[in-house]
């Protein structure tokens, strides 16, 4: 269990290196536009590659947002449980998100065949888009493993306390 952990922690922290990369990529390709487009010279396509890469930001970051308790949770109510109940209603409350996740992850990957399959591409720079669909499920999937080790870690905890 410890190694699994671990090894979900160092893909996590991988995909947000990869993530705040393209945070980079996008403020530079933007800067750039600016400027360019004031000697009439824009960067084609300049709308398209900042969505792709928003895609690959929001997905890439997911898991290691929650391994750091990083999204926002309303815990008015759970902080005056006691300890026990409280790690039980987070574990179920992993768990229910892994299955959303793991749902996301499945239907992303179905999405990225048909995409793939028909031949999509996007409209200015006639690029394939189905990569970017499979990032997204790659995304989702390593937050659902990463949901799933928190709802053990948490059932774990209900049962000692």
């Amino acid at each position: 269990m410890i190694r699994l952990y671990r090894g979900i922690t160092l893909a996590s922290h991988g995909f947000n290196a990869l993530a705040g990369t393209a945070v980079v990529a996008m403020m530079l390709l933007t800067c750039a536009d600016v400027i360019l487009r004031m000697f009439r010279r824009p960067v084609p396509g300049t709308y398209e590659i900042i969505g792709f890469l928003g895609t690959i930001v929001i997905s890439f970051s997911l898991a290691y947002t929650s391994l750091e308790k990083g999204h926002i949770a309303v815990e008015f109510l759970t902080e005056k449980l006691p300890r026990r109940i409280r790690s039980g209603v987070e574990s179920v409350t992993s768990l229910i998100s892994a299955i959303l996740f793991a749902l996301i992850t499945r239907q992303s990957i179905a999405y990225a065949v048909d995409l793939k399959q028909s031949g999509e591409v996007s409209v200015t720079l006639t690029m394939p888009i189905y990569p970017f669909i499979y990032g997204i499920a790659v995304g989702s999937g390593l937050l659902c493993a990463v949901l799933l080790v928190e709802s053990l870690r948490s059932a774990t905890r209900t049962v000692k306390e």
